[in-house]
């Protein structure tokens, strides 16, 4: 669905901007750390070895369309926009695969490459589309694909070796801890996604599509993020435990938490600033200590801003036992000041007091 009687808008380059720039902090932290770990290389290179990624892209190449100059030029034209913004020079293949569904996918290990549904293709208008390939761009540069591709065989795996109840535990517990990390990588490609359209109207108006359908002619986009805040902070503990349940096993963040949290880092100024120029390049990236203290203090702040009633239970507790703590830290101050101070001489040598108080009224 190109977008029609509008004008084209102008996008600057990001030159050289490193992926880190759109990075979440939680994301970074635990891609930072992956890529730290010892001996972490050589499992990627085992997984690579399990999975067939000539036999994946064959498949794609047998029953989708590989986008070009003759066929979806539009859509080439788009990633092509949204690679130029983001300073990427090299394109990936991009297929286009019938699917009712709006997705868009970057999946692989040695050369990653894009599929979008032609659902996406036809419901999304060009500043739409090309926010969700620089989603996929994203995704691409910050090293994404290949950990999802891992995840993808671990996934597998986990169905294979069911019958093994300390294999499949293991391999469920792994599994649980990137499902985590992806939704964290999900919002970081969020952010790249935006910085390839520069347009915050078309990056929501994905969400809202992802969530409601094309047809947006009845929905305002306030009510959408007020309706994200409601399913943030509203119902009780019930509502909080029924959420971690239905998060827990997905890949993305609902749509509506997507929304809000991109909104909010439009509002933190930190949009702004990486059109303007600041932004880390290519070279520049942080060290291991300094991503995980940004992942830290990320998880602080979320934690801290958080109207979810459990969330705010804990925080509560957490107030009370602090009190507590305080309390039982200051009586513990007490008495160790009572017992560092000088043992009272005499009553029949101190000429000052006649009648000195008695340890027990101190």
């Amino acid at each position: 669905m190109p977008s029609e009687g509008k004008p084209a808008r102008r996008r600057g380059t990001l030159v050289g901007i490193s992926s880190t720039a759109w990075e979440h902090p939680a994301d970074r932290g635990a891609l930072t750390a992956l890529r730290e770990l010892r001996g972490f290389d050589e499992v990627v290179k085992a997984m690579s070895g399990m999975w067939n990624e000539r036999a994946w892209r064959l498949q794609y190449l047998g029953t989708a369309i590989r986008c070009g100059d003759r066929r979806h030029p539009r859509v080439h034209r788009l990633l092509a926009e949204a690679a130029a913004a983001l300073d990427i020079d090299e394109l990936p293949e991009l297929y286009v695969l019938q699917s009712p569904r709006l997705n868009a996918s970057c999946i692989g290990m040695a050369k990653p490459f894009i599929v979008v549904t032609s659902a996406a293709v036809a419901t999304l208008d060009d500043d739409e589309l090309r926010n969700m390939l620089g989603h996929e761009l994203g995704h691409l540069r910050s090293g994404h694909a290949v950990y999802r591709t891992m995840m993808i065989i671990l996934t597998n795996m986990s169905t294979t070796v069911a019958w093994l109840p300390i294999g499949s535990m293991v391999l469920r517990g792994i599994i649980a801890a990137m499902h985590e990390w992806w939704r964290k990588a999900e919002l970081s490609a969020d952010r790249a996604g935006l910085l390839a359209g520069q347009d915050p109207s078309a990056a929501l108006r994905v969400h809202m599509k992802l969530a409601g359908g094309g047809d947006l002619a009845e929905i305002d986009t306030t009510a959408f993020l007020e309706q994200a805040a409601d399913y943030e902070g509203a119902g009780d503990l019930r509502d909080s435990v029924l959420k971690l349940r239905m998060t827990a096993p997905m890949t993305h963040p609902m749509p509506v938490a997507r929304a809000a949290e991109l909104r909010r880092w439009v509002d933190s100024g930190e949009y702004a600033r990486i059109l303007a120029g600041d932004y880390p390049r290519r070279g520049e990236e942080p060290s291991m200590s300094t991503a995980a203290k940004a992942a830290a203090e990320s998880y602080r702040e979320a934690f801290n801003r958080s109207q979810d009633p459990l969330v705010g239970l804990v925080r509560n507790l957490g107030d009370g036992v602090s009190a507590v703590g305080d309390a039982v830290g200051a009586s513990a101050r007490r008495v160790r000041t009572w017992m560092d101070r000088p043992a009272e001489p005499p009553a029949h040598e101190s000429a000052a007091d006649d009648n000195p108080p008695s340890r027990a009224q101190d």
